[in-house]
């Protein structure tokens, strides 16, 4: 990565322009052209530097409801555990962990039953039965950028 590619990753983290042609306005606060822009996050999505440019949303202002999950997998079903985990649009993200309860991940859904029930879901389908719904009782936020 270049000076260049660096700039673009630290003005799309939270400052990404919501406009009709957001890379072109990208590319004026940067002194580079709009093609530029879009060539350069392309390879970085290549290189898995970019896994995704999209919206977050505050779910709580949305009148949804969010939980932390930790499921129990054996070694040789967490590829088709997380293939399973990832099909359902309410999972944010997940990850790996060194400890028993070795797959972690976020849902959204618009109300806890509706989270209970696609943890059941994925207990039937997985044949993974240790699943853990562990619902924050507060919520801190801090905005995270990270300078590149």
């Amino acid at each position: 990565m270049d000076k260049i590619d660096r700039a673009i990753l630290n003005e799309i983290q939270s400052e990404f322009p919501i406009t009709e042609r957001p890379y072109k306005e990208l590319g004026k606060r940067l002194n580079i052209e709009e093609l530029e822009v879009l060539e350069r996050i392309k390879r970085l999505k290549e290189k898995g530097i970019i896994r995704r440019i999209g919206g977050n949303f505050d779910s709580d202002k949305l009148n949804f409801t969010s939980t932390l999950c930790a499921a129990m997998v054996p070694e040789d079903k967490i590829e088709s555990f997380v293939k399973v985990v990832n099909e359902y649009p309410g999972v944010t993200h997940n990850y790996l962990r060194e400890h028993k309860y070795n797959i972690w991940f976020t849902f959204i859904a618009k109300d806890e039953e509706e989270i209970r029930n696609a943890l059941e879901q994925i207990r039937i389908r997985t044949g993974v039965k240790d699943i853990l719904n562990l619902p924050s009782m507060k919520k801190f936020k801090i905005r995270v950028d990270f300078e590149v």
